[in-house]
């Protein structure tokens, strides 16, 4: 089969790879219907985080039992099912907790020696404890899969930042980042009930999502210009939840000045770059909580899936390029240069 692959900084390849087999008799093969490209792979992809040369890249997917192993009872061959990021064995006290992405069993997807998303097919490890079924008939519906695909990370991630932000009915909450994974956090935080949502960015396009998905607010400064004009929407106190979407010191030390005193910052940028930017006695005097971390997102999976069938909720719309499997290097290169938000991928 074929899968996409990394070798160098921004050397991006679509190789011929072996056939994921059941190896394990709780291992699950996924026929890849959909995939994407997440803004964390372009960390490697820019050469920030270490990869083997060859190594499979891509943690989101979704698609059709082809095998099941046999100890798997929860599966058979022509289910329609979505992963989440980490695959996990959902027996372990983590993963009775919510808190899969700590099974000590567990592993993110791309990781040296397992399959990545952005191929033709997965094997996926405790298949049982690690995906979620989805409706036979999704499959023939392409706008229902795009906004399901979005559960196995950016939904799931944003919805855990709302959480660790505190996001509550008639609150005031900030997003900072305006990539996948903060238009999500808009849309978590509309669904939790807030009042008032500020996103923070500079390109059209996305803060036109961000409306779209609740937001009420939009600030295009950066900085201390934008942490000012925060407070004067917020009456200078700043808001009650901030969602940390980013992961650099900047967008961290932002966060904490555009939250209110006594608030709480919900973080879930991946950190790279430099410090991360935080005083903590500045949080002790103000009262602030910070929580967050990677996000369980196969303990979020079944809430959210009821919510996208019901149409409660549409995440599809963070998706603005689709790529055949041969144009991931390209999506790679457009999400670089910022001319895509998130790119999917049919393989």
């Amino acid at each position: 089969m074929r899968a996409t692959t990394i070798h160098a900084p921004f050397d991006m390849r679509v190789e011929e790879v072996p056939d994921p087999v059941v190896e394990d008799p709780t291992d699950v093969v996924v026929r890849v219907l959909r995939a994407c490209i997440c803004g964390s792979d372009l960390w490697a992809y820019r050469g920030e985080s270490a990869r083997q040369p060859g190594q499979r890249i891509g943690h989101e997917f979704l698609g059709i039992v082809e095998a099941a192993g046999s100890e798997v009872g929860g599966f058979r061959a022509g289910d329609l099912v979505v992963a989440p990021f980490v695959w996990s064995d959902g027996t372990c006290d983590y993963c009775a907790e919510g808190l899969q992405t700590s099974c000590p069993r567990g592993g993110f997807w791309g990781s040296a020696g397992s399959d990545g998303g952005q191929g033709e097919a997965v094997r996926v490890p405790f298949g049982d404890g690690t995906l979620v079924k989805l409706p036979a008939d999704a499959a023939s519906d392409d706008r229902l899969l795009t906004a399901l695909l979005a559960l196995s990370d950016v939904m799931g991630t944003g919805h855990h930042a709302a959480l660790g932000a505190g996001v509550r009915p008639g609150s005031t909450v900030a997003v900072v980042g305006d990539g996948a994974v903060g238009l999500c956090g808009v849309l978590a935080a509309k669904r939790l009930g807030a009042e008032r949502i500020i996103a923070l960015g500079r390109h059209t396009a996305r803060t036109d999502i961000a409306r779209t998905f609740g937001a009420t607010d939009v600030v295009a400064e950066r900085g201390e210009a934008a942490e000012a004009a925060v407070r004067e929407l917020t009456g200078g106190q700043g808001a009650h939840g901030v969602i940390e979407a980013v992961g650099t010191e900047q967008s961290m030390r932002t966060a904490v000045n555009i939250t209110r005193d006594g608030g709480s910052i919900g973080y879930v940028g991946v950190p790279h770059g430099s410090g991360t930017g935080l005083d903590l006695s500045v949080m002790f005097d103000r009262n602030i909580a910070l929580r967050g971390g990677v996000a369980p997102v196969r303990a979020y999976l079944p809430e959210l899936l009821a919510d996208v069938l019901d149409g409660t909720i549409d995440p599809s719309p963070v998706f603005d390029v689709t790529v055949g499997l041969d144009g991931v290097p390209g999506g790679y290169r457009a999400m670089d240069e910022r001319t895509a938000l998130k790119v999917l991928v049919k393989p």
